[in-house]
Protein backbone atom coordinates (compact mmCIF):
# COMPACT_ATOMS: atom_id res chain seq x y z
CA UNK A 1 0.00 0.00 0.00
CA UNK A 2 1.00 3.37 -0.90
CA UNK A 3 1.18 6.34 2.16
CA UNK A 4 2.12 9.46 0.99
CA UNK A 5 3.11 12.01 3.27
CA UNK A 6 0.41 14.20 4.22
CA UNK A 7 -0.25 18.27 5.48
CA UNK A 8 -1.36 18.43 8.53
CA UNK A 9 -1.27 21.64 10.47
CA UNK A 10 -1.55 20.29 14.30
CA UNK A 11 -4.11 22.02 17.10
CA UNK A 12 -3.04 24.26 19.61
CA UNK A 13 -1.15 23.21 22.76
CA UNK A 14 -3.85 23.21 25.10
CA UNK A 15 -3.34 24.39 28.58
CA UNK A 16 -4.06 22.88 31.65
CA UNK A 17 -3.00 23.33 35.10
CA UNK A 18 -2.72 19.98 36.99
CA UNK A 19 -3.33 19.34 40.51
CA UNK A 20 0.01 18.29 41.24
CA UNK A 21 2.64 20.35 39.46
CA UNK A 22 5.88 18.37 39.34
CA UNK A 23 8.45 21.20 38.51
CA UNK A 24 11.48 19.60 39.03
CA UNK A 25 11.16 16.12 40.53
CA UNK A 26 12.55 14.81 37.86
CA UNK A 27 16.11 16.63 38.27
CA UNK A 28 16.56 14.47 41.48
CA UNK A 29 16.18 10.93 40.45
CA UNK A 30 17.59 7.79 42.08
CA UNK A 31 18.92 5.35 38.56
CA UNK A 32 19.36 1.70 38.31
CA UNK A 33 22.36 0.56 36.59
CA UNK A 34 21.32 -1.43 33.11
CA UNK A 35 24.03 -3.41 31.15
CA UNK A 36 23.20 -1.43 28.22
CA UNK A 37 21.79 0.99 25.90
CA UNK A 38 18.48 2.49 25.65
CA UNK A 39 16.24 0.56 28.27
CA UNK A 40 12.58 2.34 25.82
CA UNK A 41 10.10 0.29 28.55
CA UNK A 42 9.73 -1.47 31.75
CA UNK A 43 7.79 -4.20 33.45
CA UNK A 44 7.60 -4.92 36.84
CA UNK A 45 6.44 -8.62 37.96
CA UNK A 46 5.29 -9.59 41.46
CA UNK A 47 8.38 -10.58 42.62
CA UNK A 48 10.70 -7.45 42.20
CA UNK A 49 12.12 -8.66 38.79
CA UNK A 50 12.27 -5.76 36.39
CA UNK A 51 12.38 -6.39 33.04
CA UNK A 52 13.78 -4.21 29.89
CA UNK A 53 15.05 -4.33 26.26
CA UNK A 54 18.02 -3.07 25.10
CA UNK A 55 19.33 -1.92 21.80
CA UNK A 56 21.36 -4.75 20.93
CA UNK A 57 18.36 -7.09 21.23
CA UNK A 58 18.48 -8.56 24.54
CA UNK A 59 15.68 -8.91 27.11
CA UNK A 60 17.17 -7.88 30.97
CA UNK A 61 15.76 -8.76 34.37
CA UNK A 62 16.79 -6.93 36.97
CA UNK A 63 16.44 -7.23 40.66
CA UNK A 64 14.95 -4.43 42.34
CA UNK A 65 16.60 -6.08 45.72
CA UNK A 66 19.90 -6.14 44.47
CA UNK A 67 22.00 -8.04 42.04
CA UNK A 68 23.53 -8.00 39.03
CA UNK A 69 21.53 -7.91 35.85
CA UNK A 70 20.57 -11.55 34.09
CA UNK A 71 19.52 -11.89 30.46
CA UNK A 72 16.61 -13.92 29.98
CA UNK A 73 16.39 -13.57 25.74
CA UNK A 74 18.00 -12.23 22.52
CA UNK A 75 14.90 -11.28 20.67
CA UNK A 76 17.60 -10.63 17.09
CA UNK A 77 15.66 -7.29 16.69
CA UNK A 78 15.21 -4.32 18.77
CA UNK A 79 13.08 -4.56 21.70
CA UNK A 80 10.46 -1.63 22.60
CA UNK A 81 7.24 -2.20 25.06
CA UNK A 82 7.04 -5.03 27.30
CA UNK A 83 4.79 -6.07 28.85
CA UNK A 84 3.38 -9.42 31.09
CA UNK A 85 1.27 -11.99 29.84
CA UNK A 86 -2.04 -13.76 32.43
CA UNK A 87 0.77 -16.93 32.53
CA UNK A 88 3.71 -15.45 33.57
CA UNK A 89 5.55 -15.25 30.34
CA UNK A 90 6.82 -11.19 28.91
CA UNK A 91 4.78 -9.90 25.81
CA UNK A 92 7.82 -8.03 23.66
CA UNK A 93 7.40 -5.56 20.68
CA UNK A 94 10.30 -6.12 18.99
CA UNK A 95 10.59 -2.92 16.49
CA UNK A 96 12.39 -5.20 13.28
CA UNK A 97 10.99 -9.00 14.37
CA UNK A 98 7.46 -8.19 15.70
CA UNK A 99 5.12 -9.60 18.63
CA UNK A 100 6.60 -12.05 20.96
CA UNK A 101 6.55 -13.92 23.50
CA UNK A 102 9.08 -14.49 26.05
CA UNK A 103 9.66 -17.01 28.78
CA UNK A 104 10.46 -14.80 31.97
CA UNK A 105 12.97 -17.85 33.14
CA UNK A 106 14.42 -18.29 29.80
CA UNK A 107 13.61 -20.27 27.00
CA UNK A 108 12.67 -19.91 22.95
CA UNK A 109 11.36 -16.81 21.99
CA UNK A 110 7.98 -17.47 20.34
CA UNK A 111 7.08 -14.86 17.30
CA UNK A 112 3.09 -14.58 17.76
CA UNK A 113 2.57 -11.93 15.42
CA UNK A 114 5.23 -10.75 12.32
CA UNK A 115 2.78 -10.56 9.26
CA UNK A 116 -1.10 -9.31 9.31
CA UNK A 117 -2.86 -9.60 5.75
CA UNK A 118 0.47 -11.40 4.42
CA UNK A 119 1.91 -8.03 4.86
CA UNK A 120 4.93 -7.88 6.84
CA UNK A 121 5.29 -5.23 10.20
CA UNK A 122 7.50 -2.39 10.03
CA UNK A 123 7.87 -1.35 13.07
CA UNK A 124 6.13 -2.79 15.93
CA UNK A 125 5.49 -0.66 19.23
CA UNK A 126 3.40 -1.11 22.17
CA UNK A 127 0.95 -3.57 23.34
CA UNK A 128 -1.90 -3.74 26.23
CA UNK A 129 -3.02 -7.47 27.38
CA UNK A 130 -6.60 -8.29 28.51
CA UNK A 131 -6.72 -11.09 31.47
CA UNK A 132 -8.51 -13.42 28.28
CA UNK A 133 -4.91 -13.23 26.50
CA UNK A 134 -6.42 -10.58 23.97
CA UNK A 135 -3.55 -8.09 22.89
CA UNK A 136 -3.56 -4.99 22.05
CA UNK A 137 -0.52 -3.42 19.69
CA UNK A 138 0.39 -0.66 17.68
CA UNK A 139 2.12 -0.67 14.08
CA UNK A 140 3.91 2.55 14.37
CA UNK A 141 4.11 2.77 10.99
CA UNK A 142 4.37 1.25 7.68
CA UNK A 143 6.85 2.76 5.70
CA UNK A 144 9.68 3.48 7.73
CA UNK A 145 12.08 1.37 9.56
CA UNK A 146 12.58 2.95 13.73
CA UNK A 147 15.88 3.79 12.45
CA UNK A 148 14.02 6.60 10.63
CA UNK A 149 11.34 7.65 12.78
CA UNK A 150 12.25 11.54 12.77
CA UNK A 151 11.70 10.94 8.75
CA UNK A 152 7.86 8.80 9.29
CA UNK A 153 6.96 11.52 11.79
CA UNK A 154 8.16 14.25 9.22
CA UNK A 155 6.01 12.80 6.52
CA UNK A 156 3.49 12.39 8.71
CA UNK A 157 1.65 9.52 6.48
CA UNK A 158 -0.69 8.07 8.18
CA UNK A 159 0.22 4.29 7.99
CA UNK A 160 0.09 3.63 11.95
CA UNK A 161 -2.07 1.33 13.37
CA UNK A 162 -3.74 -0.26 16.63
CA UNK A 163 -4.32 -4.19 15.88
CA UNK A 164 -5.67 -6.88 17.80
CA UNK A 165 -4.55 -10.47 18.10
CA UNK A 166 -7.31 -12.54 19.75
CA UNK A 167 -6.55 -15.15 21.70
CA UNK A 168 -7.15 -17.70 18.73
CA UNK A 169 -4.39 -16.24 16.99
CA UNK A 170 -6.62 -14.18 14.62
CA UNK A 171 -5.27 -10.43 14.15
CA UNK A 172 -7.43 -7.62 13.10
CA UNK A 173 -6.85 -3.86 12.17
CA UNK A 174 -9.25 -1.99 14.88
CA UNK A 175 -7.93 1.81 13.93
CA UNK A 176 -6.07 2.72 10.75
CA UNK A 177 -5.01 6.27 10.03
CA UNK A 178 -2.74 6.95 12.69
CA UNK A 179 0.13 9.13 12.09
CA UNK A 180 3.03 6.84 14.49
CA UNK A 181 0.89 5.17 16.45
CA UNK A 182 2.49 4.41 19.65
CA UNK A 183 1.82 3.81 23.34
CA UNK A 184 -0.99 1.28 24.17
CA UNK A 185 -3.12 0.83 27.94
CA UNK A 186 -6.22 -0.79 29.08
CA UNK A 187 -8.38 2.01 30.92
CA UNK A 188 -10.96 1.35 32.94
CA UNK A 189 -13.47 -2.08 31.73
CA UNK A 190 -14.17 -1.18 28.33
CA UNK A 191 -11.18 1.22 26.75
CA UNK A 192 -7.98 0.86 25.55
CA UNK A 193 -5.82 4.29 24.83
CA UNK A 194 -3.77 4.95 22.27
CA UNK A 195 -0.58 7.54 21.44
CA UNK A 196 -0.53 9.07 18.31
CA UNK A 197 2.92 10.23 18.77
CA UNK A 198 3.65 12.66 15.61
CA UNK A 199 0.26 14.22 16.38
CA UNK A 200 0.78 15.08 19.89
CA UNK A 201 -2.74 12.65 20.16
CA UNK A 202 -3.89 10.20 22.82
CA UNK A 203 -7.10 8.88 21.76
CA UNK A 204 -9.66 6.35 23.60
CA UNK A 205 -10.85 3.51 22.12
CA UNK A 206 -14.11 1.11 22.69
CA UNK A 207 -13.07 -2.58 23.24
CA UNK A 208 -16.46 -4.37 23.19
CA UNK A 209 -20.33 -3.82 22.95
CA UNK A 210 -21.54 -1.49 19.57
CA UNK A 211 -18.96 0.74 20.09
CA UNK A 212 -16.31 -1.81 19.96
CA UNK A 213 -13.88 0.11 17.90
CA UNK A 214 -14.86 3.32 17.89
CA UNK A 215 -12.07 6.07 18.09
CA UNK A 216 -12.59 9.29 20.08
CA UNK A 217 -10.04 11.84 20.98
CA UNK A 218 -9.04 12.20 25.32
CA UNK A 219 -6.63 15.30 23.77
CA UNK A 220 -5.09 16.31 20.52
CA UNK A 221 -2.92 19.41 21.61
CA UNK A 222 -0.07 18.04 23.75
CA UNK A 223 3.02 20.00 24.53
CA UNK A 224 4.83 17.12 23.26
CA UNK A 225 5.26 13.72 21.81
CA UNK A 226 3.67 10.88 23.24
CA UNK A 227 5.16 7.71 23.51
CA UNK A 228 4.90 4.36 25.67
CA UNK A 229 1.39 4.60 27.50
CA UNK A 230 0.19 2.68 31.28
CA UNK A 231 -1.75 2.49 33.95
CA UNK A 232 -1.21 2.48 37.45
CA UNK A 233 -2.88 1.46 40.59
CA UNK A 234 -4.92 4.37 41.13
CA UNK A 235 -5.97 4.20 37.21
CA UNK A 236 -3.98 7.11 35.89
CA UNK A 237 -2.31 6.93 32.76
CA UNK A 238 1.34 7.47 32.82
CA UNK A 239 2.41 8.76 29.34
CA UNK A 240 6.01 10.13 28.89
CA UNK A 241 6.95 12.71 25.83
CA UNK A 242 10.05 11.77 25.22
CA UNK A 243 10.91 15.56 23.40
CA UNK A 244 8.71 18.51 23.00
CA UNK A 245 6.55 20.49 20.31
CA UNK A 246 8.35 23.07 17.85
CA UNK A 247 7.83 25.52 16.02
CA UNK A 248 10.17 24.73 12.83
CA UNK A 249 8.49 20.81 13.03
CA UNK A 250 5.03 22.27 12.72
CA UNK A 251 5.59 24.26 10.13
CA UNK A 252 7.18 21.52 8.23
CA UNK A 253 4.19 19.40 8.42
CA UNK A 254 2.13 21.67 6.65
CA UNK A 255 4.15 22.06 3.78
CA UNK A 256 4.30 20.34 0.57
CA UNK A 257 5.45 16.79 0.44
CA UNK A 258 8.17 17.84 -1.94
CA UNK A 259 9.65 20.72 0.90
CA UNK A 260 9.39 17.31 3.34
CA UNK A 261 11.49 14.89 0.90
CA UNK A 262 14.06 17.79 0.51
CA UNK A 263 14.06 17.86 4.59
CA UNK A 264 14.30 14.24 4.73
CA UNK A 265 17.47 14.04 2.56
CA UNK A 266 18.98 16.48 5.41
CA UNK A 267 21.65 14.18 6.87
CA UNK A 268 20.57 12.87 10.24
CA UNK A 269 22.80 13.96 12.43
CA UNK A 270 21.15 17.74 11.60
CA UNK A 271 17.18 16.37 12.40
CA UNK A 272 18.19 14.46 15.28
CA UNK A 273 19.17 18.66 16.81
CA UNK A 274 15.47 18.61 16.93
CA UNK A 275 16.14 16.32 19.89
CA UNK A 276 16.41 18.53 22.90
CA UNK A 277 17.35 17.74 26.41
CA UNK A 278 14.02 17.31 28.41
CA UNK A 279 11.98 15.36 30.68
CA UNK A 280 8.07 14.86 31.17
CA UNK A 281 5.75 12.74 32.37
CA UNK A 282 1.95 13.24 32.38
CA UNK A 283 -0.71 11.52 34.69
CA UNK A 284 -4.34 11.27 33.34
CA UNK A 285 -7.69 10.49 35.05
CA UNK A 286 -9.67 7.94 33.28
CA UNK A 287 -11.84 11.03 32.41
CA UNK A 288 -8.61 12.46 30.44
CA UNK A 289 -7.76 15.39 32.97
CA UNK A 290 -4.42 15.90 33.34
CA UNK A 291 -3.86 15.33 37.32
CA UNK A 292 0.29 15.16 37.43
CA UNK A 293 2.74 17.07 35.13
CA UNK A 294 5.72 15.54 36.26
CA UNK A 295 9.46 18.04 34.72
CA UNK A 296 12.89 18.19 34.59
CA UNK A 297 15.45 19.86 32.85
CA UNK A 298 16.58 16.64 31.23
CA UNK A 299 20.38 16.84 32.71
CA UNK A 300 19.34 14.11 35.13
CA UNK A 301 17.17 12.12 32.31
CA UNK A 302 15.89 12.93 28.95
CA UNK A 303 13.82 11.44 26.23
CA UNK A 304 11.61 9.57 27.68
CA UNK A 305 10.05 6.72 26.76
CA UNK A 306 8.26 4.46 29.25
CA UNK A 307 6.93 5.08 32.83
CA UNK A 308 5.91 2.09 34.79
CA UNK A 309 4.41 2.83 38.69
CA UNK A 310 5.11 0.09 40.96
CA UNK A 311 5.05 0.20 44.74
CA UNK A 312 4.71 4.07 44.72
CA UNK A 313 7.36 4.71 42.23
CA UNK A 314 7.71 5.37 38.41
CA UNK A 315 10.40 3.74 36.77
CA UNK A 316 11.33 5.70 33.41
CA UNK A 317 12.92 3.78 30.35
CA UNK A 318 14.88 5.87 27.65
CA UNK A 319 15.49 4.81 24.42
CA UNK A 320 17.76 7.92 23.95
CA UNK A 321 19.64 7.77 27.50
CA UNK A 322 23.42 8.06 26.79
CA UNK A 323 23.93 6.75 30.35
CA UNK A 324 22.45 3.12 30.84
CA UNK A 325 20.19 3.94 33.28
CA UNK A 326 16.37 3.74 34.22
CA UNK A 327 15.08 6.24 36.63
CA UNK A 328 13.00 6.37 39.63
CA UNK A 329 10.85 8.88 40.83
CA UNK A 330 8.20 8.85 43.85
CA UNK A 331 4.79 8.98 42.50
CA UNK A 332 2.97 11.93 43.49
CA UNK A 333 -0.30 12.14 45.54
Amino acid sequence: MDFPPRIWRPAPVETFRAPYDGAGLLDTVAHIAVPGPGPEDVVIDDDGGLYTGVEDGRILRIDLGGGPARVVADTGGRPLGIELLPDGDLLVCDAEVGLLRVPREGGAVQVLVSHVGGEQLVLTNNAAVEDDGTIWFTESTRCNPLDDFVGDVLEHNGSGRLLRRDPDGSVEEVVGGLSFANGVTLVGDDEVWVAETAAYAIHRVRRSGPDAGRSTPVTTGLPGFPDNLSTGADGTVWAPLPNPRNDLGDRVKAMHPMVRTIVRRVPEGIRRRLVVPYARVLGFAPDGTVLHDLQGGGEACHFLTGAREHDGHLYLGSVEEEVTSIVRVPVPH
